[in-house]
């Protein structure tokens, strides 16, 4: 028998284009069938899969909002009982804020990162997998145990000692504890990930003064993920402890402290603000840069505001406890830092403001969200600014003030930029591109929808509306807005519902797009929409921050081999060529081992021998997923 597959060592210097193309899909490929798809490693198809998942989750986050304005669109309204309404709005902010806002930042990350520096796969693509399936894991089990009447009714923040085992009867706490534990794992793994991507794995020339200003944003992301999140999985694992095995973390009569909970929460809950922000302003920056023809400007400006955002994001987190009864001196500091970190958010819409001067803008749909999100995220700014006042704060603590705030800054910072994104860079993922007519309804309903529906929310928390509670009297001087804010929202859901028509629509039959539609200038339009299983033909070469704009052909390294996955790995600084690195191939034991994980972490909430009998499945698992493979040299 003749054996016509590639040889050993065989280097894509020794083929032509279409030998090369051959040798590359079939070593890079995922093949079709159920296993395949289980098993697949390819950055690509995992990153579609996390964006599509935390969608489904926005949508039944906004289905529960919903049905909150109903219950709140007349005084004494009777559609939902008390208990009921504590498990849709725990249920609301647990799954936006854990499930929607962090993942997909990270999703976005996980499909655009490798192919913006120009290598073939993210870096431990098993581990890559494997928080795929956690994320997945932790999400089914949320909305499982609220199918069931078992979803957390103690808010998204899980105060105790409310969610303690003196209050917090039944599994209804600990089921929201193990949750936190299954999308902190996968963020911390997707953060690890990229940033040994970013730093390992960038094209030959990409020094680090030419990074795109996304990926950079996702860099400091990453490493706020790192430092911020162990402090909530500390937290959650605290309480999961003192309820199911008797510790007293959080038990005052014992020596615990009440305060303990809400210090190690804030401490992350407020970096995670920047989780979610962060990915924005790389891509509010890169939909500016493209859409006006010419680089961001102050380059160097906008890198020193993302790592000072990043840094004094650590400093902020006592400013959800001014009403706490901490000293005054204490409260000052956060009073001060809270008000700083405005500053860097500053120099970056001046950043923005000046590219849009100094440009041709042209005003696509991805565009117009940016316009929106400036105007939107600069009101949520100004109010941040407001409740950083202790004096102020003092008075709307716990009033809808608060919740308008949190909204203009996380959907005006946050959703804004990422449905822009979704429109830049829907044809790169599916090699289609997304109606401009529908588009701009979808922004106008979506831009309206929001300000009818959350601005009012401002006078209501003035007017001394509490949140948190599930009716109110009719005596109060809250109906008539309540009503508007109500009827608003279907306003705002018509423009999200049109958005998920204009994705299935022209994923289905959308204009064929290039390889770069819009004339960009970054790395991932360099190569074909979708792009390749394996990115990139040859490794590309930059001597640019704006590379397709400078290179009427873009040089390309060579000499990876193509007969087993490999990558070119750089030095951090330069990003100089520095070693060829195996990368592994598809393998179903990240999936084997985020279900032996699951079981464990589900288990647990049952008995803490679960910890004890689940370890071995999991110690199997991971032991067969790491066992060496093959020859010394092509293991990784």
């Amino acid at each position: 028998m003749v054996d016509d597959g590639p040889k050993r060592d065989l280097r894509d210097t020794a083929l032509d284009t279409a030998e090369l193309d051959r040798h590359l899909t079939s070593i890079w490929r995922t093949r079709h069938g159920l296993w395949a798809a289980l098993s697949t490693v390819d950055h690509k198809i995992i990153g579609r899969r996390y964006i599509i998942t935390a969608f489904v989750f926005l949508f039944l986050g906004g289905i529960l909002s919903l049905f909150m304005r109903l219950q709140l669109s007349q005084p004494e309204a009777r559609f939902i009982g008390p208990d009921r309404y504590n498990q849709i709005f725990s249920m609301h902010g647990t799954n936006m804020m854990f499930l929607f806002a962090v993942p997909v930042m990270e999703a976005m990350a996980v499909y655009l990162v490798p192919l913006m520096v120009g290598t073939r796969n993210i870096a431990f693509p098993r581990l890559n997998a494997f928080s795929y399936w956690m994320f997945l894991a932790g999400g089914i089990l949320l909305w499982v145990a609220f199918a069931i009447d078992t979803g957390p009714d103690v808010g998204w923040f899980a105060y105790v000692p409310l969610a303690g085992p003196q209050y917090g009867t039944g599994k209804r706490a600990d089921i929201w504890a193990q949750m936190i534990t299954f999308t902190e794992i996968s963020a911390l793994c997707v953060a690890v990930e990229l940033v040994v991507t970013i730093f390992k794995q960038r094209a030959p020339g990409m020094s680090l003064d030419r990074i795109p200003l996304f990926v950079w944003s996702m860099l400091v992301t990453s490493f706020l993920v790192i430092l911020a999140m162990p402090a909530i999985m500390i937290a959650s694992t605290s309480l999961i402890l003192d309820r199911l095995v008797g510790t007293h973390f959080f038990n005052p009569a014992e020596g615990g402290d009440v305060l303990l909970w809400q210090h190690l929460f804030w401490f992350f809950g407020h970096p995670e603000v920047y989780i979610i922000f962060l990915p924005a302003v790389g891509m509010v920056s890169t939909i500016v840069a493209t859409f006006t023809g010419r680089p961001v400007f102050g380059y160097l400006a906008m890198v020193m505001a993302l790592i000072s955002t990043g840094v004094l994001a650590f400093g902020l987190w006592v400013h959800h406890m001014f009403v706490a009864g901490l000293p005054r001196l204490g409260e000052s500091f956060f009073t001060a830092s809270s008000m700083a970190i405005a500053v860097p958010a500053g120099v970056q819409i001046f950043c923005w403001l000046a590219t849009l001067w100094m440009g041709r803008p042209v005003f696509k749909t991805p565009l117009l969200f940016v316009i929106g999100f400036i105007i939107t995220f600069v009101v949520g700014g100004m109010t941040g600014v407001m409740v950083a006042s202790v004096p102020f704060d003092t008075q709307v603590h716990d009033t809808y003030f608060v919740v308008a705030h949190f909204h203009y800054v996380l959907v005006g910072g946050a959703v804004f930029p990422l449905l822009g994104a979704i429109y830049y860079w829907f044809p790169k993922i599916t090699g289609r591109m997304m109606s401009e007519t529908l588009g701009r309804w979808v922004f106008a309903l979506i831009f309206v929808g929001f300000h009818l529906t959350f601005f009012p929310m401002h006078i209501l928390g003035l007017a001394g509306m509490p949140r948190r509670v599930y009716t109110y009297q009719p005596e109060l001087p809250w109906g008539g807005l309540n009503m508007m804010v109500s009827l608003s929202a279907l306003v705002l859901v018509s423009g999200f519902l049109l958005f998920v028509v204009d994705v299935f629509r022209s994923a289905r039959s959308g204009p064929v797009a290039g390889a770069n539609p819009w004339g960009a200038a970054t790395l991932e339009w360099a190569t074909t929409s979708p792009p390749h299983c394996y990115n990139f033909r040859r490794m590309p070469v930059v001597d640019s921050g704006e590379p397709l704009w400078t290179e009427d052909e873009l040089p390309a390294a060579s000499g990876l081999r193509v007969d087993r996955r490999e990558l070119l790995i750089t030095t951090v600084v330069a990003a100089m060529p520095e070693a060829r690195e195996s990368s592994v191939p598809q393998s179903i034991w990240p999936l084997c081992t985020a279900v032996a994980t699951t079981i464990v972490l589900i288990w647990s909430i049952f008995t803490p021998w679960a910890v004890v009998w689940g370890s071995i499945p999991v110690a199997v698992a991971l032991t067969v997923w790491f066992w060496p493979k093959g020859a010394p040299e092509e293991e990784t």
